[in-house]
């Protein structure tokens, strides 16, 4: 099927809607207000529907808001949101910055990201809701949005509801061998289970996958990758009907890149500025062309460097259609729990040269490769 094989069609029993923040009184304040600490429902949406666009910009003192700003969607009058993510992630946009992203169902556009967009299809049976709860100490002084649907007579009875999870970790080092990702200090270790992955969906009942966004915080020069994507479908035993090569390969890239690449299905869409792979990069993909079909239940991860040796700061963002009902998601950490690592920097790595120069017995013109094996 071609893109735009059916935008000639005219169809019977849909009506387009929009939901918006527009001055109601005529003039020209079209945006809303939500006061710190408080929920403000976007869209209260009855009957049937298809929810096709989502677009926002917000303005706030907090710098943060995009972290602090808590997104949730309920379909159908269930009490357990579907979607629940801070803002700036699920659209895009991790560590509460803003930059520009473009793939085909989320963007963050000009100006410097602030416009963001969601294509994802979302359709509801008997209502929908959508509501942003903000959970900055500042107020959302202004906060824009429009919420463009359809109004269906009635829709199948297979169509699945849109979910999206915010997850995150701070993932730990080997406990005996430390952080030894492609460097060889000690001999590497099989990894024959996913038991100690970074666990992105653990998902109940019946669905497909359709993408992620995976921000990681590096804490070291090292490569972040390396690490096997595996997924359980259905409560099979690992190595499961899907097991991928490296996390390079899982985001449809090779060979441990670092520059900016945007594809409507796949990308890079920020890259650290800092020695090797120190730092914030943010990949994503969109399984769009080639879901995961579950008929009861998937759990899908991915190691943090080969075998689970490296510590790093992932949080990711899943997005799923299943039937519902849907299994409830664990508890969203607060605010405190969402604020950023610190940043490294050079004085960092100053006192990592300083460590380094103790350990070798605090020589005078010590260089830095002294810890290489000598060759004959």
């Amino acid at each position: 099927m071609k893109a735009l094989d059916s935008i000639y069609q005219v169809r019977n029993g849909r009506r387009s809607k929009r939901v918006s923040s527009y001055d109601r009184s005529g003039l020209n304040k079209d945006s809303i207000a939500i006061p710190a600490g408080e929920v403000r429902a976007l869209a209260n949406i009855e009957g049937a529907g298809i929810i096709r666009h989502i677009w926002i910009t917000i303005n706030c003192a907090d710098r943060m808001i995009r972290r602090n700003a808590v997104l949730r969607m309920y379909w159908d009058g269930e009490s357990e949101p579907s979607v629940e993510s801070p803002i700036g992630d699920f659209f895009g946009q991790g560590w509460g910055e803003n930059y520009n992203f473009a793939s085909l169902p989320l963007a963050a556009a000009p100006q410097r990201g602030q416009a963001l967009n969601c294509y994802f299809p979302m359709p509801f049976g008997n209502g929908a809701v959508i509501a942003v709860e903000n959970e900055s100490s500042e107020p959302i002084e202004s906060f824009y949005y429009c919420i463009d649907y359809e109004e269906h007579d009635e829709l199948p009875e297979e169509a699945g509801r849109f979910h999206a999870q915010w997850r995150r970790e701070l993932t730990g080092a080997d406990p005996i061998d430390g952080e030894n990702e492609g460097l060889e200090l000690v001999p590497q270790q099989p990894n024959c289970t996913d038991a100690g992955n970074y666990v992105f969906a653990d998902i109940r009942g019946k669905g497909h996958f359709v993408g992620i966004n995976y921000y990681v915080d590096n804490p070291s020069p090292m490569w972040y990758g390396e690490g096997d994507d595996m997924w359980m479908i259905d409560g099979e035993a690992w190595p499961g009907s899907m097991h991928g090569t490296g996390t390079e390969d899982f985001f449809n890239t090779a060979w441990c890149p670092k520059e900016i690449y945007s594809h409507p299905y796949f990308g890079c869409a920020k890259v650290n500025g800092e020695t090797g792979f120190l730092g914030r990069t943010h990949v994503y993909r969109f399984l769009l062309e080639d879901p995961v079909y579950f008929e009861q239940s998937l759990r899908a991860s991915i190691e943090h460097g080969h075998n689970n040796v490296l510590t790093l700061d992932l949080a990711t963002v899943a997005y799923w259609y299943q039937i519902e009902p849907h299994q409830p998601f664990a508890k969203l950490p607060g605010k405190e729990g969402r604020q950023n690592m610190p940043i490294l920097n050079l004085h960092d790595i100053h006192y990592w040269r300083h460590e380094y120069r103790k350990a070798f017995g605090n020589g005078t013109t010590l260089w830095g490769n002294e810890w290489r094996p000598k060759r004959d």
